[in-house]
């Protein structure tokens, strides 16, 4: 079971879904759409390995945590002084998670979501 994936925000994560598996030969694994149809959330194979894709506004490749608790985990980068960009949100894929940054800005996100 995988702990660490890596991120990649799209504003139309189908049109990012076409292009990666069309011109890197990643494969869609599984998506998540929300009550219009919309893909908010996909997995893409890449050899053995997976990465994620979200709905968001671009900016870098970010890295995703799988942790246990993620309320405590949550709690504990807030008092360290991460930036939390994301509150705790319960996604419709199943995945309670939340964004911060770290004190230079690199985007990291953590959830409870193990694909």
């Amino acid at each position: 079971m995988r702990t660490v994936y890596a991120l990649a925000r799209y504003q139309d994560c189908q049109a990012a879904i076409d292009f990666l598996t069309s011109a890197f030969g990643f494969r869609a694994h599984e998506t998540s759409k929300d009550e219009e149809g919309v893909v908010n959330h996909a997995e893409l194979m890449v050899g053995d390995d997976l990465i994620m894709i979200g709905r968001g506004k671009p900016g870098g490749p970010g890295i995703y945590i799988a942790v246990e608790n993620v309320d405590a985990h949550h709690d504990r980068a807030r008092a360290a002084g991460a930036e939390i960009t994301m509150d705790l949100t319960d996604q419709p894929y199943g995945s309670r998670e939340y964004a911060c940054k770290d004190p230079e800005g690199n985007p990291w996100f953590f959830g409870t979501y193990r694909p």
